[in-house]
This record gives C-alpha cells, sequence and structure tokens, in this order.
C-alpha cells in the first residue's frame, strides 16, 4: 500500500521507539514537571511539529545533504545545542516563577498572557527538535526499511510514515506530560518549590545541549 512494507511492523517499531528514553521525552517532561500541564501539551505539540519537519525533509532529500556533509551536520548540531544551552541559562537567571492561573488579578490578564506563553514553548518544541540532526539521519535510515524500492513515488511513503511516526509518538508524549505534571502539581503550588523546579529544567537544557553537542554523525 503507497509503496510501504510491513506497516504493523513498523508502527510496532516506532512505538518501541518511542517510549525509549531521549531528548525529546526529557524536554517535555521537565517542561511538564516545572511549569505544568499546559507547558507540557504545548512542548509536545512543538516537538511533533518539529518530527513533522523532519518528515517533509526527509521526503524532498533534503536530510541527504546532512549525511552527506560534516559540515552542514556540524552547523545544525551547534545551533541546536546552542539553543537549548540559551534555554537552560534563561531559566537559571530567571528569579521569578512563571506566572500562574492563580496569580492572574482578572480574567482579561490571563487571555492576553497565556497564548504568548503557549506559542513561545511550541515554538521552543518546534526549534528543538528540528535541530537535532540525529533526527534527520535516524529517519533517513529507519524509513527506508519499510518502502519498496520500486515504488515510483517514494516522497508519499516517507510522508505516510513521517504521519505515523508523528501520531504514535504525538500520543506517548502527551502521556509523558500528563503523568509529569499531574506527578509536580503539588510541589508547583509553592512558589519556592516552583522556582527550584525551573532551576532544575535549566541544568537539564544545558546537559541536553552539551549531550547533543558532543554526539558524531
Amino acid at each position: 500500500m503507497f509503496g510501504i512494507e510491513n506497516y504493523l511492523g513498523f508502527i510496532m517499531a516506532a512505538i518501541l521507539l518511542n517510549v525509549t528514553p531521549g531528548t525529546d521525552s526529557m524536554y517535555i517532561i521537565t517542561r511538564s514537571m516545572s511549569q505544568g500541564q499546559t507547558a507540557g501539551f504545548y512542548s509536545v505539540l512543538g516537538i511533533t511539529s518539529g518530527i513533522l519537519v523532519h518528515t517533509l525533509l526527509a521526503a524532498f532529500g533534503l536530510s541527504v545533504l546532512l549525511a552527506s556533509s560534516p559540515l552542514a551536520f556540524t552547523l545544525v548540531k551547534y545551533i541546536g545545542a546552542s539553543y537549548l544551552c540559551y534555554l537552560g541559562i534563561k531559566m537559571l537567571m530567571n528569579k521569578q516563577a512563571p506566572l500562574l492561573a492563580s496569580n492572574l488579578p482578572n480574567e482579561e490578564e490571563m487571555a492576553t498572557a497565556r497564548p504568548l506563553d503557549r506559542w513561545k514553548i511550541y515554538e521552543q518544541g518546534v526549534i528543538t527538535n528540528t535541530f537535532n540532526p540525529k533526527v534527520a539521519l535516524f529517519f533517513l535510515a529507519f524509513f527506508p526499511q519499510f518502502i519498496d524500492p520500486s515504488y515510483a513515488n517514494s516522497m508519499l511513503s516517507f510522508l505516510l510514515l513521517g504521519l505515523s511516526f508523528a501520531t504514535t509518538g504525538f500520543i506517548w508524549c502527551l502521556c509523558l506530560a500528563l503523568l509529569a505534571s499531574k506527578f509536580s502539581e503539588n510541589l508547583r503550588k509553592n512558589p519556592t518549590i516552583e522556582v527550584v523546579l525551573n532551576k532544575i529544567s535549566g541544568v537539564v537544557f544545558i546537559g541536553l545541549g552539551i549531550k547533543l553537542l558532543t554526539e558524531k554523525a
């Protein structure tokens, strides 16, 4: 079907790969624990959108550039690592806890303040995933194993597999966000502990950036 071979096997493999702890999982868990369920949800949307970006890159063959050019791989890696470190440093330098709904004086401020925060969290998730060259190389190595090489429209096959992978990833990551935010719900009610959670998140983000920086193609 659409040039895809052993689709069920692909779905099972995708689920196993998604539940394996990685940079995306740590990012979502950290966001959810430090900033709550809404932040976790928009982080999941951002990460999932990043997966779709990699799907399009793989489908159009642009990811081959990362695989064949050490310079391109290194450049993307440095951008992604620097951005994670930037987010971590920003959270470490922030001396105030994120604005909670209970701290907002009225609904009008809630309506104007929250969309901007949500968009930023989503945007950060997209950038974090998109500028991880390991994801692009993984797509190039993993997807072709389930595509019929004789199928004329391999781009369509890549897109369908990418959408399937993104769907399974979204479901799993959403579960992580809900569990992590629920686990830390009582902790975040204490402003002091909430600040500490954000500092820990900052350290984790910097650690993820350094980890990405040290990885090789």
